[in-house]
């Protein structure tokens, strides 16, 4: 299926933003009780945007530079909805669409993919905002119709360094800002807006000149086409990349820049200095990892990658096998044009009668919708009895065809699946697929039969015999109860569980921190008098802003002193 050229990116995407969370995560070795934010912060934050960007970027560009005929004819997501890993129940319904909507969702998968990233890295705040909503759309979309495990609920999270703490802030209730409206506006203000909608201007035209859009009228649908070659697009790459380099390198300079003035503007010269330590060590780590990325990155167009620095190369070579930074390329290619195939393996007692081993997300029986999976793994081994295999095959072992006795024999059959059309019909509930057989994938053979204990040694999968390990260990006790108390439940249902556990714990503590009832929040009022005013954003350390504080509480009280022994006065001299 066309899914599987997931798993491999998957993977690696997770190393690679596992590694950067070990950057972007607080550090606080000598401020006890310190806020969370750090004056480079935004120096470590960057490497996660370039992450996002070189995902998406180069996603989109493969499905060009693979010249595969499905994405170059805008016709992939006619077949990707049933091809994929494992589709969802919405895949079916998406499949239904018409084919011009298909190939529109194809062209808005590139503006997506290959122009937008290029807005990760705008000065205008909203151009920043539009490109996070837009790649949050896009990976939605795949959630709702395809089961990639983690891949992109962890690519949304990507997407979330490209907002701003007043953003995140307007969510929660807690923005700062007063968006008050001024006419006429500042020449500042004219400028960007009107930079913004040259820019949405420049989208629109340039996806409407590179896809042929048009409206036909008279059919009442959009017509798209690419309306470039392979040639061109190839030249406008190599004339890109390094230029996008170069963006990156941009975009970079200005957050090590703002960093450094930051910590400048931290208040006493021992904090100053330790901004400025932490500042250099961290800066280093980014332009580090900024470097090494450009050799994975500019795989894209090889001309490009071949005039890079051989340091770079070198420094690339020596990190490579911890796979800290990676090349992506989602979906180079839609296989499985001719069809679903899958492989239904079967059992029997007697070779006449054969009945389908079920496996988690297979498309099983034609009246069966598709499935919705976190995480279910899906194993095998030729022990097709046992209680460990039979619960990665089945939860519910009494829906399981051989869960008394094993079967004798055992074959797999190939055969190619289809979505059924709307218009599809039959007695009793609609099928959800159509298949057809196409050809024997392995032989019948019986357990303990010689060609199948050859075939396992021959490609290593026969059970190897682990040393034992104590039982009674505190670690494998816990894991065994653990797995008791779930067991009855689903995989799905356990870790959607997990998730509203999590989303409800994050609410209540969001709602925890707003203010109920009595005076309005103090974000409201401007500064009382007597009370010092923080503009810094943070820039001073607590120490001085509570040395502050009690100074300008002990004037308060000479004050209200003074003005006593005033009052006092007055009496004895009436």
């Amino acid at each position: 299926a066309v899914g599987d050229s997931c798993v491999p990116h998957r993977d690696s995407l997770l190393l690679e933003a596992g590694f950067l969370a070990v950057l972007v995560a607080p550090l606080h070795l000598l401020k006890w009780r310190s806020t969370a934010w750090r004056p480079h912060d935004s120096v470590t934050f960057w490497l996660v945007r370039w992450l996002l960007f070189r995902l998406m970027f180069a996603s989109g560009v493969v499905k060009l530079t693979s010249r595969c005929p499905t994405w170059w004819g805008l016709t992939a997501l006619t077949y990707h909805y049933e091809t994929q890993c494992i589709p969802t129940p919405a895949a079916w319904f998406a499949h239904q669409l018409p084919v011009w909507f298909q190939k529109f969702s194809v062209v808005a998968t590139y503006v997506i993919e290959i122009a937008i990233p290029l807005l990760f890295f705008a000065p205008i705040r909203r151009l920043r905002l539009f490109a996070f909503y837009s790649q949050v759309l896009l990976q939605v979309l795949i959630i709702l119709t395809g089961n990639y495990n983690f891949f992109n609920m962890l690519t949304i999270a990507l997407a979330f360094s490209l907002l701003d703490e007043e953003h995140v802030g307007h969510w929660l209730g807690r923005s700062k800002r007063r968006h008050a409206s001024t006419w006429p506006p500042s020449l500042r203000s004219f400028l960007s807006t009107l930079l913004e909608l040259s820019t949405y201007a420049l989208l629109l035209y340039w996806s409407v000149q590179s896809f042929g859009l048009e409206i036909n009228w008279e059919k009442r649908l959009l017509d798209s086409k690419v309306a470039f070659t392979y040639h061109e697009f190839k030249m406008w790459l190599q004339t890109v990349t390094l230029p996008l380099v170069g963006l990156g390198f941009l975009s970079l300079s200005w957050e090590i820049l703002s960093a450094l003035y930051r910590c400048a503007c931290v208040r006493g010269c021992f904090w100053k200095l330790w901004a400025m330590l932490q500042w250099a060590v961290f800066t280093t780590a980014t332009v580090g990892m900024f470097a090494i990325s450009l050799v994975p990155f500019t795989y894209i167009d090889r001309e490009s990658n071949d005039k890079l620095w051989p340091g770079i190369h070198q420094m690339f070579s020596a990190v490579e096998r911890f796979q800290v930074v990676n090349s992506y390329g989602l979906f180079r290619r839609m296989t499985g044009v001719g069809g679903r195939p899958e492989v239904v393996l079967e059992g029997s007692y007697d070779k006449q009668s054969w009945t389908a081993l079920p496996f988690p997300g297979d498309s099983g029986p034609l009246g069966s919708s598709p499935a919705v999976l976190w995480g279910v793994p899906a194993a095998w081994g030729a022990d097709a009895v046992s209680p460990a295999v039979i619960r990665l095959v089945q939860v519910d072992e009494s829906q399981y065809p051989f869960s008394a006795r094993p079967p004798v024999y055992i074959r797999a059959q190939l055969y190619k699946y289809w979505f059924t059309g709307s218009a599809e019909g039959s007695q009793g509930p609609a099928p959800w697929w159509r298949r057809q057989h196409f050809q024997e994938f392995f032989p019948t053979v019986s357990l303990g039969d010689p060609a199948l204990e050859n075939l396992l040694s021959q490609h290593g999968l026969k059970d190897k015999l682990s040393p034992l390990r104590p039982t009674d260990a505190l670690l494998p006790w816990l894991l065994r109860s653990l797995r008791q108390l779930v067991r009855p439940f689903s995989g799905p249902t356990v870790l959607w569980s997990l998730y509203l556990v999590a989303a409800t714990v994050c609410l209540l503590r969001a709602l925890g921190r707003r203010p109920w009832g009595g005076a309005p929040p103090a974000r409201h009022k401007g500064p009382r008098r007597g009370e010092p005013t923080d503009r810094g954003g943070g820039e001073k350390n607590g120490q001085v802003r509570r040395k502050e504080a009690k100074e300008a509480e002990e004037k308060g009280e000479g004050r209200a002193r003074g003005a006593a022994d005033g009052h006092g006065g007055t009496k004895k001299k009436k």
